[in-house]
């Protein structure tokens, strides 16, 4: 065999070997261990569903979820702090809309008690009552919430309706509902009675309008006149005003109680 052709093998054996040795630096150097570590969690109570205001909690409407230990904030209720936090609240009342997955906090639910209408109330705001119907309550469209504005239907002496804006931009509080059976067999859902929450005097005036007016109507304000001030109450609807008069209802018109004795 010729020297040069010795000399090419030997060159051609060498380098394979090199190339294999570098190729197996490589795929050792590629296994590279990844450690993942899992962040601490901790169970916090949340809600299993969408719920209104009024509804009343259960062992189904809430649940537990894993949270992120450093994500949780105080006034969340975690299984750790209250592990029988569920048959607590069983019973409980929402006082502002839950959303499924929403984690439950202490002040979006009253205890439950006798005492329910009271605990949703603001302090100095007062809750009345006044019945509605499809036709009186925006075709039944006014839900827990809502804005309205109450209209007074009532009769003249000459015989004509008027009609007056009472109260306006007033947050309903609770609608009381009843399944009401179509004709055609389907079931409807229509309120009977809206309670309101109002001042002091916005409940004096729309105590002496149910006595006056034919009818009072509730008319659905959007949700972005959320943040708009409520009326002040109609003074002549204020049963005695500041003078403490006590005034009388006699044939749709208010007399004062001097006007009603001479009569």
């Amino acid at each position: 065999m010729k020297p040069a052709r010795i000399i090419i093998l030997t060159v051609a054996v060498v380098a394979a070997g090199l190339a294999g040795m570098l190729a197996m630096q490589m795929g050792g150097g590629a296994t590279v261990q990844e450690i993942v570590r899992q962040a601490p969690t901790v169970n916090v109570l949340v809600s299993a569903a969408n719920l209104p205001v009024g509804s009343r909690l259960n062992g189904e409407s809430l649940r537990w979820v894993g949270w992120p230990e450093s994500g949780v904030v105080q006034g969340l209720i975690t299984d750790r702090e209250r592990p029988e936090a569920i048959n607590e609240l069983t019973g409980s009342v929402v006082r502002f809309p839950l959303f499924e997955g929403e984690p439950v906090r202490p002040e979006k639910v009253a205890d439950s008690s006798s005492r329910i209408m009271s605990s949703l109330l603001p302090a100095g705001k007062r809750a009345v009552a006044t019945d509605i119907s499809v036709a009186t309550g925006a075709g039944g469209f006014v839900l827990p919430n809502d804005r309205v504005d109450v209209i007074m239907v009532r009769k003249g002496d000459d015989g004509a309706f008027r009609t007056e804006d009472i109260l306006s931009n007033i947050r309903v509080l609770a609608i009381d509902q009843q399944i009401q059976e179509n004709e055609d067999g389907s079931k409807a859902v229509v309120g009977t009675t809206a309670t309101l929450e109002l001042t002091p005097d916005q409940a004096k005036v729309i105590a002496v309008a149910q006595q006056m007016a034919s009818r009072l109507t509730l008319a659905l304000r959007s949700v972005a006149d959320a943040q708009e001030p409520d009326t002040t109450a109609p003074d002549y609807l204020l049963a005695g005003g500041d003078k403490g008069q006590v005034q009388v209802i006699k044939s749709g018109q208010i007399v004062t109680g001097t006007q009603a004795t001479q009569q």
